[in-house]
């Protein structure tokens, strides 16, 4: 062998690896035999280009924006011997070609350097542009001054790695300056929307969602002609280019937006933060809101807005997943909808149920105490069995031990999960009713929302609240009245009767109408204004706890004389005690027998008790809403910004061969969206052909 030819070797070695077998991963000897064929002669697998592009290409998977054959690009690459066949070796080779950090520029280097020899020739390069795209293609002009700046005027020289990757990310850039030359045919400055939308699409295809490229035409809407100027190209290609750190801006500007949304100004502000020069003009950040918001056009975008435009697989991904819903649920029947509605109730339902049991329980102890002090009557402190909460809940535990703190816990917390869900359940509900587009509710409405819940939950409020409360006090009977007998609930139930077990009902109402009408308001503010909540953050659960827990503080106090009332009238009295015939008269009763200080009493504990059980029961309710997403439903829209929307391919399935080879396509396809798929002559397919002919290549003139 001659000390060229020896050199010559060393150097293909050096650039495209030992032909020798290396040491590979079982996945990607897995991937490989899968697809691979056998060698009649030799016994030898290998992947021919159909088995190839199996290999990267799966069929199940989405060809819409790069079609499946141009995958068949990629087979040369990774045939080093360009002998039609790709060896294990070789499979090996590609697949740890294509974890490389610039993997896409080195296959397209590795693609144009026909004889291996860390070279691009310019005619081998021009020539292969010029058959690899589309025959209706808008002319490029390689004589250009562009051009001869990367390879010459007089003698073009060849271009090695680093040259040829930087003349490859400036190319797309000239190919749309001599696109609109080529078109603005009277010289004007000026080019018909239609011409706009030829050069994105031959240019930029694969890199934008379907409801950008359907929407193109309307450019011309940002200026006050029908017509796009040459600034308006150039800003549009800059926006495209620059996709990811416009992503990057919107998600920090939405994350510290209380409603989740921005305007224009609110993005331009976050970017000259971002940035350290300012990166994007006015005409780009109107080009950027005027696609985001053909759908939305009030100024205030959200991250959802800014999907359909970020998002190169919008159209696949949602828009087909929403045409189907929509065509689903005009085919469903009323009574297939209703089943639907009523499910999705009951869904919700059993969520209250649970939360509202797990808080109630956590709470129980805290309730009895508040019955107990309520309950206890006489204005002098020698008539009164208990000094205070504190005292009261040791005399129980030393009275009637630790189980006596959870009296009658089985019917509150058979009782609660019901009554709890029936109140979640009307305040969601309602506020859905009044909530308007732009996720905006009035304050007064709020109000009705919260009352209509209180006021429904009374169903069962009541019959639950009068058992409970005979429950808790009999306790203390028991230790007063020697020999007094300990009453179940079933036997209460019984005694009181249908009409006894909604006695004290109106003071139920006149209790929690108030109740949740101050409560749900308060946490929903709170969590908005003082801890931050919106489309963009999700509050955590000591947050949600804490939200609750302070809501419930000027709920419970200030509607603790009603609550005084409906307990008296709702406990059974004893001998000498004074029998309340109705609301007003126990309100007047007790005013004139202990005074005004006796409507609070139990107030404390009413705190202590109400504030974490509703603390612990929305906060329990949101956990299971998001841990146990309504079937159908999916996930809440609650992103934590664009990014988690809009994942890039590689992101999602880093370790599959297809994403990374699509994504090495992406900077080819710059070149021209036909590239690959073109026939090169009669019955051939593209790229599949050109090995054989690679090793001699004709000189072009």
């Amino acid at each position: 062998m001659s000390k060229v030819a020896v050199v010559k070797e060393a150097v293909k070695e050096t650039l495209v690896g030992s032909t020798e077998p290396q040491q590979l991963s079982a996945q990607t000897k897995a991937r490989f035999t899968r697809h691979a064929l056998k060698d009649a002669e030799t016994g030898e697998l290998f992947l021919g280009p159909d088995q190839f592009i199996d290999a990267v290409a799966p069929p199940s998977e989405d060809y819409h924006k790069i079609k499946r054959e141009q995958y068949s690009i990629l087979f040369n690459v990774a045939d080093r011997s360009n002998k039609g066949k790709v060896t294990l070796a070789d499979w090996g080779y590609f697949e740890n070609l294509l974890t490389k950090p610039d993997a896409e520029y080195e296959i397209a280097f590795r693609l144009f350097d026909v004889e291996r020899l860390g070279k691009v020739k310019y005619e081998d390069f021009r020539r292969l542009y010029e058959l690899n795209k589309g025959p209706d293609s808008i002319p490029f002009n390689w004589e250009c001054d562009w051009a001869k700046l990367y390879i010459g005027s007089k003698a073009k020289h060849s271009m090695d790695y680093q040259q040829f990757s930087q003349m490859l990310r400036g190319l797309q850039g000239e190919r749309v300056r001599q696109a609109f030359r080529h078109l603005d045919k009277d010289g004007d400055g000026y080019i018909e929307p239609e011409e706009f939308e030829r050069i994105i699409k031959e240019t930029s295809k694969h890199k934008l969602s379907d409801y950008l490229l359907e929407n193109l035409s309307t450019l011309c809407n940002i200026s006050q002609g029908s017509k796009i100027s040459y600034a308006n190209v150039r800003a549009f290609q800059n926006m495209i280019h620059e996709m990811d750190l416009v992503e990057l801006i919107i998600r920090r500007a939405c994350a510290k937006s209380t409603d989740g949304k921005i305007t224009r100004t609110e993005f331009l502000n976050q970017a000259a933060k971002i940035t350290r020069f300012s990166l994007f003009t006015p005409m780009e950040a109107d080009i950027l809101f005027h696609f985001a918001s053909l759908d939305e056009p009030s100024g205030r975008l959200g991250l959802k807005d800014f999907k359909k435009v970020l998002d190169p697989s919008w159209r696949s991904r949602q828009g087909d997943e929403d045409a189907a819903r929509a065509v689903s649920e005009v085919t469903r029947s009323t009574g297939q909808k209703l089943l639907s509605q009523g499910l999705e109730s009951a869904y919700g339902f059993a969520l209250g149920s649970i939360a509202g049991a797990f808080g109630a329980f956590m709470v129980y102890p805290i309730d009895l105490v508040k019955t107990r002090m309520q309950n206890q009557r006489g204005a002098n402190p020698g008539q009164r069995l208990y000094n205070n909460s504190i005292d009261c809940f040791k005399k129980v535990v030393r009275n009637e031990g630790f189980r006596g703190l959870y009296s009658g816990v089985l019917p509150q917390l058979v009782g609660v999960a019901p009554e709890k869900a029936i109140k979640l359940t009307v305040n969601d509900l309602v506020r859905g009713w009044f909530t308007t587009k732009d996720k905006q509710i009035w304050w007064g409405h709020e109000l009705i929302a919260g009352g209509a819940a209180g006021g429904c939950q009374v169903v069962f409020t009541n019959p639950l609240e009068i058992v409970k409360i005979r429950l808790q006090v009999q306790g203390e009977v028991a230790k007063s009245v020697e020999g007094a007998p300990r009453r179940s609930a079933m036997w209460i139930i019984r005694n009181l009767g249908l009409v006894g077990l909604y006695k004290g009902a109106s003071a139920c109402l006149l209790r929690d109408v108030p109740f949740s009408a101050i409560y749900f308001p308060t946490y929903s503010h709170l969590k908005k204004d003082l801890f931050g909540e919106s489309q963009t953050k999700k509050l955590g659960i000591l947050q949600l706890l804490t939200a609750g827990a302070i809501a419930g503080m000027p709920a419970a106090y200030l509607t603790t004389p009603c609550d005084v009332i409906k307990t008296r009238l709702q406990v059974e009295a004893r001998k000498g005690d004074t029998q309340y015939t109705g609301l007003r008269h126990a309100a007047k009763t007790i005013w004139k027998e202990e005074g005004f200080r006796a409507f609070f009493k139990g107030g404390p504990a009413r705190i202590m008790r109400s504030s974490p059980q509703f603390g612990f029961t929305l906060a329990a309710y949101e956990l299971l809403q998001t841990a146990f997403p309504y079937p159908g439903k999916g996930k809440a829209e609650v992103a934590t910004g664009v990014a988690d929307v809009v994942q890039t391919l590689k992101e999602k399935h880093p370790d599959s061969p297809f994403y990374r080879s699509r994504n090495a396509l992406k900077i080819l396809l710059d070149l021209d969206e036909n590239f690959g798929r073109t026939p090169l002559g009669l019955g051939e397919k593209g790229w599949q052909t050109l090995p054989g002919w690679m090793k001699n290549p004709v000189k072009s003139s």
